[in-house]
């Protein structure tokens, strides 16, 4: 691919990856990414094909990097702490929170993936589990190793909720704001740090 392909996909990843953070998935059109980013709409269509292939690109470009980051840590988490539960969550946890600190449209991102929770489309939620599904599989067989005496209906429950308040707290939306004085860095790692202390005993309640 040359170099002005690529630029001009990654311009038209970038402006439909902040109008679907504005507008969701339905209230945004081609029309309105071409315009962004400053492309016509054959651009859109040599690169992506249709709308829909470019909605699945923009969480691909994203999940990718993130998902190979969050099994990385996996693996390291068992090799040196088998069965620890806690390393087992932060391999879960710190990859995506780390988004949040990417200011090549990682916070963009960040409101995309609370949109895809929150509006329904049947089409994106079946790619992610298609092409990301394997990875929460993965942690679900950890923590059940972690957690042996955990029945599986719990366990996935459970995960489901972790995956749940990790959006949340990705998106932002909560009480606690970064306090002033305190790097945003800092304020990422402690949210880290609470919230797989929170996921580690809601996983082992009783």
């Amino acid at each position: 691919m040359t170099t002005t392909h690529f630029n001009t996909k990654e311009r038209i990843l970038g402006a439909a990856e902040e109008l679907f953070a504005q507008h969701g998935f339905a209230g945004t059109s081609l029309r309105q990414v071409t315009s962004r980013a400053d492309v016509n709409i054959a651009a859109v269509n040599y690169h992506f094909g249709s709308k829909e292939n470019l909605v699945n690109e923009v969480f691909r470009r994203r999940m990718d990097d993130m998902s190979e980051r969050r099994l990385a840590l996996l693996r390291k988490a068992q090799a040196e702490k088998p069965g620890d539960l806690e390393a087992i969550l932060a391999a879960f946890i710190e990859p995506p929170l780390a988004l949040t600190l990417d200011r090549h449209g990682g916070s963009a991102f960040v409101r995309v993936l609370a949109r895809a929770f929150a509006e329904k489309n049947d089409r994106l939620r079946k790619f992610l589990s298609d092409n990301y599904g394997h990875v929460l599989r993965e942690f679900a067989k950890a923590i059940g190793q972690a957690l042996p005496d955990l029945a599986k209906e719990d366990l996935y429950w459970r995960l489901d909720f972790t995956a749940g308040a990790l959006t949340y707290a990705m998106a932002d939306f909560g009480l606690i704001k970064r306090p002033s004085g305190v790097s945003e860095k800092a304020h990422c790692e402690k949210a880290a740090q609470g919230l797989i202390r929170f996921a580690a005993a809601g996983l082992r309640a009783g």
